[in-house]
């Protein structure tokens, strides 16, 4: 699947539905940005493949993938562009990070998760510094800095939290509202985890 030409009908979609507003949601007019790992990001693939939803994987030679529909090696070039300090990424999250090839490489590929979504959905827990736990936090520091709508479900304390610009904020069932959109989250998916994931597909797709 060529990720430029699903880019471009879903960016269609997207302007005609904001002009019809009660169009229907149709699912083969989205698409998931994920990276095809154990736990969340192999459940938001599963839910996406349920609802008849197009999935762009971002992975990389030698990763553990628990998918392979929608699998997008990428070359280390395109790792590249996702290349960010270490050290600023200590400073944005308080805490270190291993500086190892295959870790660079995680983060790389969650930059191209959060550049091709335009809203983005985490699974893991808010920690009281406001940011969120594991690698895969760093995708919800990724959106706050591309200013691009970001969600967390929090396992710990069972729901959904919208980033409001300087805290996180309680909310309510949210649904998916942009045709690209990224899924991502910890390895650690609990049963509340799963269920948020499911039913963040079911409010939108039914």
């Amino acid at each position: 699947m060529r990720v430029a030409s699903v880019a471009s009908q879903a960016g269609a979609w997207n302007a005609r539905r904001g002009l019809l507003g009660s169009s229907p949601v149709l699912p083969e007019n989205y698409v998931l940005f994920s990276g095809a790992a154990q736990g969340a990001e192999s459940a938001f693939g599963a839910a996406a493949e349920r609802n008849g939803i197009d999935e762009v994987n971002f992975t990389f030679e030698g990763h553990s993938d628990a998918r392979r529909r929608g699998i997008r090696v990428l070359t280390r070039a395109e790792l590249r562009q996702g290349d960010v300090s270490l050290a600023y990424l200590t400073k944005l999250m308080h805490r270190r990070y291993p500086d190892t090839p295959l870790f660079r490489k995680v983060l790389q590929s969650i930059w191209h998760q959060v550049n091709n979504g335009r809203e983005v959905f985490v699974v893991g827990r808010i920690q009281p510094d406001q940011t969120v736990t594991g690698g895969t936090g760093v995708a919800a520091e990724f959106a706050k800095l591309f200013n691009k709508p970001v969600y967390v479900f929090d396992q710990a304390r069972d729901g959904w939290f919208r980033w409001a610009g300087d805290a996180w904020e309680a909310t309510q069932d949210p649904v998916i509202s942009e045709p690209h959109f990224s899924g991502t989250g910890t390895r650690f998916l609990e049963d509340n985890g799963r269920a948020a994931i499911d039913g963040l597909f079911a409010r939108t797709f039914r």
